[in-house]
């Protein structure tokens, strides 16, 4: 009997390895994709990532931007983020607690939340999103590589939203070995039910190309810090790059 189980143990591990590295979808067209195909193309394939950011030290107090009470700019009453009238926006108001990004000082490693990054402009991603009935999906059009992150909890989403959009794309770049980094053309915050969604955008004039065969997208979310990098090479479907 233990020779038995010493022959069949290593075999089933190495079926499980090779259905792992081998899933369905790849082999099926995406017309033949079932929802499960299709949900573990958007949680477990070469477009996403799933990990825990970093978290930088606290903005000081003394850095930090006022925001007005009583609706107006610069004006504040009493303590900093402390005020009447301010603009909100999911999980808090500007100007508390390190705004821009809105997380609070006490926060701390123990608590980090697990973000999933997607490469969302990506063929199978929009087709997989259609699959599992995914009606909330960003919309991307094809001038744009896009990245959305999802996961972030509203704390660290405080402020106006455009004021807030304007900070996360000053804070993000994709970077490509050997070359310019790539800037943001635009940031979306999207509010859904089950939490905020960030879709970063970036121009396919600046086309990433065979030559590219990592590509780090690096962000920052107040004090979360966010950096994942990307495989074109194995961002591949039927023979044909897609991003």
């Amino acid at each position: 009997m233990a020779s038995v189980q010493k022959v069949i143990v290593p075999s089933l591990l190495a079926l499980a390895a090779f259905a792992q590295d081998n899933p369905a979808w790849k082999s099926k067209q995406i017309a033949d994709w079932s929802e499960d195909d299709a949900k573990q193309v958007m949680a477990d394939s070469p477009w996403v990532k799933t990990f825990l950011p970093t978290l930088g030290p606290p903005q000081s107090a003394a850095v930090r931007p006022r925001m007005g009470g009583i609706g107006m700019p610069g004006i504040g009453i009493g303590m900093p983020g402390v005020g009447m009238g301010r603009p909100r926006y999911p999980g808090g108001y500007p100007g508390g607690n390190g705004y821009p990004g809105g997380q609070s000082d006490t926060g701390s490693s123990t608590d980090l939340p697990k973000l999933t990054l997607r490469w969302e402009s990506a063929m199978p991603v929009r087709s997989a999103e259609l699959k599992a009935h995914d009606n909330d999906a960003p919309v991307i059009d094809d001038k744009h590589y896009a990245i959305a992150v999802y996961g972030v909890p509203n704390r660290y989403l405080i402020g106006e939203k455009k004021t807030l959009e304007g900070q996360l794309r000053k804070e993000a770049t994709l970077r490509r070995d050997g070359k310019k980094d790539i800037k943001p053309s635009s940031v979306d915050v999207i509010d859904k039910p089950d939490g905020p969604v960030v879709v970063y955008e970036f121009s396919t004039s600046n086309e990433i190309t065979k030559d590219d065969h990592r590509v780090e997208f690096n962000a920052k979310m107040g004090r979360l810090q966010l950096d994942q990098s990307f495989f074109p090479d194995d961002m591949v479907w039927q023979g044909k790059r897609e991003l």
